[in-house]
Formats: C-alpha cells, structure tokens, sequence
C-alpha cells in the first residue's frame, strides 16, 4: 500500500474555508413550529427572523429560544396535570359502582408520590449539572470557534508573504558581496557551527588555564620575595667577595705571599655562591 501524501497548504487552507455545517443549527431546524399554538407560532417566527438577521448563529437568539421553550414546557405540563386529574375524576365518579378509595391507599399513594418527586428533584440536579457543563462547553467550543476562523484569515496572507520573503532573499543573494577566499567563511551552517562549537571549547579551557594560573600567582609572589630575601645576604657576601678579591689582587700583584691565598679563598666562594645559585634557580 502507497504511503498517503500530506496535504499541501494551499489544499488544507481551501478544506479549512469550505461551509461546515454546525450541529446546534441542525437541532434547532429540528424544532418545527407547525404544532405549536398560535401565540407560540408567533413568539417562534419572530425568533426566526431575528435569527435569520444574525445568521442563525447569535447566542441571544438562541438564550431567547430556550427561555421561550422552558415557558412553553411549564404551560404544557401544567395543562396537562390538570387536563389528566380531572379525567382521572370524572372517571372515578361515573364508574358504576363508583371506585371508592381508602385511607391506606391515599397514604401509600402518597409515599409513591413523595419518592417520584424525591427522584424526580435528582434527576433535575442531574440535568441541571449536564446543561451547566453544556454551557461552559458551548462557549469554550465558541472560543475555539472564533480562533479557528482567526487563525484561518492569518493563514490566507501567509502564500504572499512568504513570496514576498522568497522574493526578498533571493534578491539579497543577488546584492550580497563576493564571497571571501577564506575557505572557513564559505562553509555551510552546520560545520561552521561545529567549529563556532569547537573554539567555544578551546576558548573555554584556556580560560580555565588562566584562573588556574592566576590562583598560583599569590603563592609565586611570596616564593619570589622569599627568594630576594634570601638572596640579599648573598648579595652582600658577593660584594665583600668580591672586594677581597680585589685586594688579594692588589696585594699579589704588590708582591704579596698572602695574595695566593686570598685568591683560592675568592675561588671557593665563587663556587659556592655559583652552588647556591643552582640550588635557588636564580640567574646571575
């Protein structure tokens, strides 16, 4: 079996305009006015034209119509109470012999009578209960109504203007400038994405690097001046190395028997200052 083709736009936007009819306006057709009585006639045909007027779909014609029918119901009923009582006693007097009823069957009548209106009173919550959430379903379904037609106009607009876009767009193709001859600025969407993503990433770990860095620079700072204080009195050895030095020379060259052994002594502390400054990685 061949998959089903979606429907295109243009096929659902005509399915969305064609006349639907609406299922409260076939009831109401329902409703002839033709064994109504002749008041009622009149009431109803009025109710008619105004509904024509409006379009069959006014709410207040509608509220009018039930008002009218809930009156025209409580007549009937109360004309029929009364129209079936009085039979009922007519016959109950022209019986011959006459139809005698006792206490125990008016009480026991009256229990049965006392029940039906009992169940009659819930059956009436009940279809109070329904025709309460009818309404609220009514107009939640009118709301819905109405947003459906709205949405229906909005899309009647939407062929031109996304011709209109497409239009546009290829026009600005048209007018954009030459591409680059950097291979990087003429990829597609998604790779120029991933290597957005991808620098993302190498931006982010070198700033992580960076904070690293910059929590050790505190300790570093104190290393450093620890080292200078060290350092100071090898400084000051130095130059008082260097000072005898220079007068063992002095005195070698005077002549001197002490000058040798200034100057192996010069040579031991420069070694031992060069030691040092291994051990303490600090350049000279």
């Amino acid at each position: 079996m061949a998959p089903r083709k979606p429907p295109t736009p243009a096929s659902a936007l005509e399915q969305l305009q064609q006349p639907q009819e609406l299922k409260l306006l076939a009831i109401a057709e329902t409703l002839s006015p033709k064994d109504l009585p002749q008041s009622a006639q009149k009431r109803n045909s009025a109710v008619s034209d105004d509904s024509e007027q409006n379009g069959d779909t006014h709410p207040a014609a509608l509220e009018a119509d039930l008002v009218h029918y809930k009156e025209l119901f409580s007549k009937l009923r109360f004309s029929y109470v009364e129209q079936s009582t009085k039979e009922k006693f007519l016959r109950s007097i022209t019986d011959n012999p006459p139809r005698l009823v006792e206490a125990s069957e008016n009480e026991e009548t009256e229990k049965h009578i006392l029940s039906l209106k009992s169940e009659l009173k819930d059956r009436k919550a009940e279809i109070a209960a329904i025709l309460q959430e009818l309404e609220s379903k009514g107009r939640e379904l009118a709301l819905k109504y109405e947003s459906i037609q709205l949405q229906t106009t909005q899309l009647k607009s939407l062929p031109n203007e996304i011709e209109n876009l497409e239009s546009t767009i290829e026009q600005l193709k048209q007018e954009q400038t030459p591409p680059s001859k950097n291979p990087e600025l003429a990829l597609p969407l998604p790779e120029t994405l991933e290597r957005l993503h991808g620098r993302e990433e190498e931006l982010q770990a070198l700033n992580a690097q960076l904070t690293q860095l910059q929590s050790k620079l505190p300790q570093k700072r104190r290393e450093l001046e620890k080292l200078e204080r060290e350092l100071k009195p090898l400084e000051t050895q130095k130059q008082g190395t260097v000072a005898a030095a220079k007068e063992a020379r002095r005195r070698k060259e005077e002549g001197g028997g002490i000058g040798d052994e200034l100057e192996e002594k010069g040579r031991w502390l420069r070694a031992s200052e060069k030691a040092l400054r291994e051990m303490l990685e600090v350049e000279g």
